[in-house]
C-alpha cells in the first residue's frame, strides 16, 4: 500500500486559520501558532458581543418606552404592568417603535 501523504489537508487547514485572522495586525495574521489563538479569541469575543447587543439593545427600548411615557406623565413599571395584565401581546421592542415613529397610535395602546 502507498503512504498517504497529508501536504493538500493541511495547505487547506492553515489557508481557513489564515482567512479567518485576515486583517488583524502583525505576526497573527501570518504565522499559524499565533493566528490559532487569535482565531479562537475573536470568535468568543464574536459571540460574547452578540448576547451584549441583545442586551444594550432591550435597555435602550425601556428608555425608548420609559421617555415616551413620561411625557404622557405616566411610569414605565405601572403601564407594563397594566398591559401584561391586559394580556397585550405586544412586546418591547415593537412597543418602542410604536412611541418613536407613532406617537398618536403608542397613547391609544397606553390608554
Amino acid at each position: 500500500m502507498p503512504r498517504v501523504k497529508r501536504g493538500t489537508h493541511r495547505i487547506k487547514r492553515r489557508k481557513n486559520i489564515l482567512a479567518r485572522t485576515k486583517g488583524m495586525m502583525w505576526g497573527r495574521k501570518s504565522k499559524i501558532t499565533l493566528a490559532k489563538v487569535a482565531g479562537v479569541k475573536a470568535g468568543v469575543n464574536a459571540y460574547i458581543g452578540r448576547k451584549a447587543k441583545k442586551r444594550d439593545n432591550r435597555g435602550l427600548q425601556q428608555i425608548r418606552i420609559a421617555s415616551a411615557l413620561k411625557e404622557m406623565g405616566k411610569s414605565y413599571s405601572k403601564v407594563m404592568g397594566t398591559l401584561r395584565k391586559n394580556n397585550v401581546a405586544l412586546d418591547r421592542k415593537v412597543l418602542s417603535q410604536i412611541a418613536a415613529k407613532y406617537p398618536q397610535v403608542f397613547t391609544k395602546i397606553v390608554a
